[in-house]
């Protein structure tokens, strides 16, 4: 790479993902921070072909738009990327962006687009669920906890996190202080935190066994901020409690249908309690499962969308890659007398057609897969018989993929709309509703 020095630039448009473009001899230029419209000072970081990508240095001349963010290592921290933009603006974005990339890649467009789903009083503290890094740096005296910085591998210096959920929010300072307590502090390499509806937990991955003395220190920071303390010596199957050695597990609810899911702190859950409420009845609403209905809930996790599912359909199979998650699926299902919710482990990624559970018939089709979207399993779910499928997605591209097989195998894109999850930053999740023509 080229030697670098700072540029005056102006922006001329925005990116899917929030981040200003400049052109600058011809070449695309990425500014992470910056708007449309705005005079700005910028140095190149990474050169490639056809793009660069540069850091923020100043804003000499903003946009009206432009806002102060919050927290005070916005721009260092790579936890954020879009606090300098209104909260609806950011949404504006996320939908430009769902629209643009189903078009682009699905050759799609639904018939109607849906209201946003998001909460009105949860654009800050809202993050239940987060693995924060932990590095020991001698050149700074103390040990480090937080995310990693935008643009470089460094864990970001903070005391605070402004999305991060109570009491969460306000530990990264207090953790740091801990962790250089500790005799094994550079042995240490992250913290997984969830806030529960009933407690929140912090579970410590530790490369080697913590002293007596170093048990006493995290007992002590467990008691003071009333959190619960874990240790992980290997996979998510070693992790034990600290303090207490008992307690009740933790769990979330979903008032409007009575249910209460229990979750372990290194589970998959949604980050967003309040958004994810809402998205569950915008998946319900959309799917309209009646009591006769049977239905199908693949990537079903701890049972999330199952469980409301089951309250209203004749019954629901739900079909989960990772066997820890099915079991804590049928314990919830079980706790509430849902005999008829079903849970089978299966991976999703190797389906060939020929899986019992495709032929077993099913008026209804819900699917929430990771990033990586569901490639092996669409060409197969109109075997179902489903006549209304609703995918849940966390990644655009790859619902736009998968849209392109569902609208060629005999359903139409009835309607589509953004899930904003995650304020502040350009992640965009996603409800996609496909019917049978």
């Amino acid at each position: 790479m080229k030697r670098s020095e700072p540029e005056t630039v102006t922006v001329g448009a925005m990116s899917q993902d929030g981040r200003g473009i400049a052109a600058i001899g011809g070449k695309k230029v990425f500014v992470p921070g910056a708007l449309r419209g705005e005079t700005v000072r910028i140095l190149r970081r990474r050169r490639h072909r056809h793009f660069d990508e540069a850091e923020l240095l100043d804003v000499l001349e903003p946009s009206p738009q432009r806002v102060v963010p919050r927290c005070a290592v916005y721009g260092v921290c790579g936890g954020c990327s879009l606090q300098h933009l209104p909260v609806a603006d950011q949404r504006a974005l996320k939908q430009d962006a769902l629209a643009d990339t189903l078009a682009r890649i699905g050759g799609v467009a639904p018939r109607r687009w849906l209201p946003p789903v998001y909460d009105e009083a949860g654009e800050w503290h809202y993050r239940r669920r987060a693995r924060l890094a932990v590095k020991d740096v001698p050149g700074k005296g103390r040990v480090l906890v937080g995310f990693r910085e935008r643009h470089t591998p460094y864990v970001t210096e903070m005391l605070r996190c402004e999305v991060l959920a109570a009491p969460l929010d306000a530990l990264p300072g207090p953790l740091s202080e801990l962790v250089g307590r500790l005799s094994i502090r550079r042995r240490v390499p992250q913290i997984e935190a969830a806030v529960a509806d009933n407690g929140t937990e912090l579970v410590f991955r530790v490369l080697d066994p913590p002293s007596p003395a170093d048990e006493a220190e995290l007992i002590d920071f467990a008691r003071a901020h009333g959190v619960r303390i874990a240790l992980q010596p290997g996979g998510p199957d070693s992790v034990r409690p600290l303090y207490p050695l008992a307690a009740e597990p933790l769990y979330y609810e979903l008032p409007q249908w009575d249910l209460r899911l229990r979750f372990g702190a290194t589970d998959f859950v949604q980050v967003n309690g309040p958004v994810n409420a809402r998205m569950v009845a915008a998946a319900l609403e959309l799917l309209d499962p009646g009591p006769g209905d049977r239905v199908l809930d693949l990537y079903c996790g701890i049972g999330n969308f199952s469980l409301p599912l089951a309250r209203r359909s004749r019954s629901v199979l739900g079909i989960e890659g990772e066997a820890r998650m099915v079991a804590r699926a049928r314990e919830n299902a079980a706790a509430h007398g849902l005999d008829h919710a079903e849970f089978k482990v299966a991976d999703l990624a190797a389906v060939d057609g020929r899986e019992p559970w495709l032929a077993r018939g099913f008026e209804r089709v819900l699917l929430d897969p990771a990033r990586s979207g569901a490639a092996a399993v669409v060409p197969h779910l109109a075997r179902t018989g489903a006549t209304r499928i609703v995918y849940v997605s966390c990644h655009p591209a790859t619902l736009a993929r998968d849209a392109r097989v569902l609208t060629g195998g005999g359903y139409a894109l009835e309607a589509a709309g953004i899930v904003d999850m995650f304020p502040h930053t350009a992640h965009v999740e996603a409800i996609a509703l496909f019917v049978k023509v």
